[in-house]
């Protein structure tokens, strides 16, 4: 059984002097002039122990769990919208016993009361008592926790994995998160106790992205350009509201959506400002350097970062859901969202003009190792060293025309 790493929360100011902000814990609106997704309401268990809806900014994870709410109206649930400002346990257990006394107000005084005493006792305790508060509790309840990648402390996660341990069979935990927490996910899914809605799911059907652009943003775009922009923006639902935006006012939809792509002005404010500065400058220069790849490996994005590591961090991207889209299941190869490779190249060329060449130059170089010769020319065409690139062709240019012969003979049969 895994227990709580720090077991004693540390003397501070009590939470009955730590106000709490009330807006936190309101249950967000779900609105009937927004896109319904039945699809997924559906597949949000109430009988399992944890929902995790893991997916990038701007994949529609609170609405989705708005309408969840709204489709039961006497469905009990406790909200809570959680931030970096969280990151305190004490604070953090407080905002979560309160958001259920928005249910019953009786429960958690026990827990809330341990918590707030001037020497708390171990954490594993206050849950102990918590668990058995909710254990006593009638009917279904359903735990909300909002924006949970703002959490950071490996206390509160570890307190959060001891609840789900042994969460009575009444309680639903909902966690909705840019990225995987670090819970023990295999565990609960192997058990059958996790149910996962991810970029896959969430991503918007030409159906919903058709219903979301002519009837919520009010415009008269043809099917055509539908399925072109839901292409373009791969379900991403931010990318299509940004997109919308764009084309207020416009007379020749058709012409944009042609040319839509990530350099789009609303779409680099929002992926530079939600996505890119809030990244530790060792991720954002990974990002920067390995932008000029169409598909990423570990072994290739050490070739062109001259750094160790690449497949861990491709690891570690793809669990934080940093618009990093698998190419196969043994996580060997990766891409980036177009939209998103589109605005790391640009601001890449932007922030290092002189280094975009010899990042090009050295895929060229592993390319060509690994006997992947298109890929290889290609990259030394856009490092500009023709010289290398006249020299791949020439080595390739027999097998190239012996299959050309080939093909013409089977053509002409």
């Amino acid at each position: 059984m895994t227990r709580p790493r720090s077991m004693t929360v540390s003397a501070r100011p009590t939470t009955s002097e730590l106000p709490l902000l009330e807006t936190k814990l309101y249950r967000p609106d779900w609105s009937a002039d927004r896109v319904s997704r039945p699809r997924l309401i559906d597949r949000i268990h109430p009988q399992r122990k944890l929902s995790l809806i893991s997916a990038p900014a701007g994949f529609g994870k609170t609405t989705l769990l708005a309408e969840w709410i709204a489709a039961v109206p006497n469905r009990r649930v406790a909200w809570v919208s959680l931030d970096q400002s969280d990151h305190d346990p004490a604070v953090f257990w407080s905002y979560l016993i309160t958001a259920l006394q928005n249910i019953q107000p009786s429960l958690g005084e026990r827990s809330l009361a341990l918590l707030q005493s001037p020497q708390p006792p171990p954490t594993e305790s206050v849950l102990m008592t918590l668990l058995n508060e909710l254990a006593a509790v009638e009917g279904e309840i359903a735990l909300i926790l909002d924006d949970y990648h703002g959490i950071e402390t490996p206390a509160i996660h570890d307190g959060i994995g001891f609840l789900l341990s042994h969460l009575p069979p009444q309680v639903h935990l909902i966690i909705a998160s840019r990225a995987d927490p670090p819970l023990s996910l295999a565990r609960l899914r192997s058990h059958g106790d996790l149910t996962e809605l991810r970029v896959s799911d969430l991503r918007f059907t030409p159906d919903e992205a058709a219903a979301f652009l002519n009837r919520v943003m009010g415009l008269e775009i043809s099917a055509a350009d539908v399925a072109a922009l839901e292409q373009r923006t791969e379900g991403w639902i931010a990318g299509l509201q940004l997109a919308a935006l764009s084309m207020q006012g416009r007379e020749n939809i058709a012409d944009f959506v042609a040319a839509f792509s990530g350099d789009d002005r609303y779409i680099v404010d929002y992926l530079l400002e939600e996505v890119l500065q809030r990244q530790p400058d060792h991720v954002r220069r990974f990002l920067l350097q390995t932008a000029i790849l169409e598909r990423l490996s570990g072994a290739l994005c050490d070739a062109v970062t001259d750094q160790t590591g690449g497949q861990a961090m491709l690891e570690t991207l793809e669990r934080g859901n940093l618009f990093l889209i698998p190419l196969d299941n043994q996580r060997q190869w990766y891409r980036y969202h177009h939209l998103f490779a589109d605005v790391l190249q640009a601001h890449a060329l932007m922030a290092w003009p002189e280094r975009i060449l010899s990042l090009h130059g050295q895929a060229s170089e592993w390319y060509e190792q690994h006997d992947l010769f298109s890929e290889a020319i290609r990259h030394a065409l856009a490092a500009q060293d023709f010289e290398r690139a006249a020299g791949l062709i020439e080595q390739v240019w027999p097998t190239m025309r012996r299959r050309q012969r080939e093909t013409t003979r089977l053509y002409r049969k």
